[in-house]
């Protein structure tokens, strides 16, 4: 299928888990992706040939997502390599856990800064580009974190929280330009993070999940490329839990 054939499309954060997964799947319907990537280079270069493969360019910008003057260079470079940006997903972000007795200033900022303030940046820098073109679409990877809340992670909880809110003030101010902000709130997810549990963490963490398994990040992925497409011209300000049926 092509249900994003020709357009051109930004993640942040996409050289490896959800991020990757985002890149690929919106190659595989036609897009033309480009994402960023803070150090890992040699994954970047991995992910840009698997693009590549499919017949759709890519370019991977090495970019500090929490910088403002960086996300500003980034669009600028994919609105003059591609002469057009389509889609904005901001998935970049880090975590921090620990107890809120025992976390840091640094723990707080630095999660904050990476994870929210990161598309505050991107957001605001596409707008310009989106709107001349009087369309567009942004997605922001937020987290069921930001709605129920999770023990040991005050910062991360708070950071995507405050997507959700920036996603729907954004759906609100673009909307009459035809730019629709939406959200996918994963779960728990088949990443880097879950790898790390003991059997025993994960067995306690299935309690928690209806559905009694963690999420593929190609799961994630196929929900953005449902929101990105001409399939979700309609919707705005909405968040799309991804999550087993944690939330309902």
């Amino acid at each position: 299928m092509d249900l994003l054939k020709d357009r051109v499309a930004l993640v942040t954060g996409g050289s490896r888990g959800i991020g990757r997964a985002i890149v690929l799947a919106l190659a595989d319907e036609g897009a033309d992706v480009v994402f960023t990537y803070k150090s890992a280079a040699d994954a970047a270069r991995a992910v840009v040939v698997q693009v590549e493969e499919k017949n759709r360019r890519s370019v991977a910008y090495q970019s500090d997502a929490k910088d403002a003057s960086s996300a500003t260079q980034v669009i600028d470079a994919v609105v003059k390599d591609f002469q057009r940006i389509d889609i904005l997903v901001n998935n970049a972000g880090i975590t921090r856990d620990t107890l809120i007795m025992r976390m840091s200033e640094q723990d707080w900022d630095e999660v904050l800064d990476n994870n929210l303030k990161s598309a505050f940046n991107f957001s605001k820098a596409v707008c310009r580009p989106m709107m001349s073109q009087r369309s567009g679409k942004i997605i922001n990877i937020s987290s069921i974190s930001g709605m129920v809340g999770n023990p040991g992670q005050a910062n991360y909880s708070a950071a995507k929280a405050g997507m959700l809110g920036l996603t729907k003030t954004l759906a609100k101010e673009l909307a009459s330009r035809n730019i629709q902000v939406n959200a996918v709130a994963p779960g728990f997810v088949d990443t880097d993070m879950t790898e790390k549990l003991t059997p025993q963490q994960r067995e306690q963490l299935l309690t928690m999940i209806p559905m009694k398994r963690t999420a593929k990040p190609e799961e994630i992925a196929g929900v953005v490329v449902f929101l990105a497409s001409s399939a979700a011209s309609y919707m705005t300000g909405q968040v799309l839990c991804v999550d087993g049926g944690i939330v309902m």
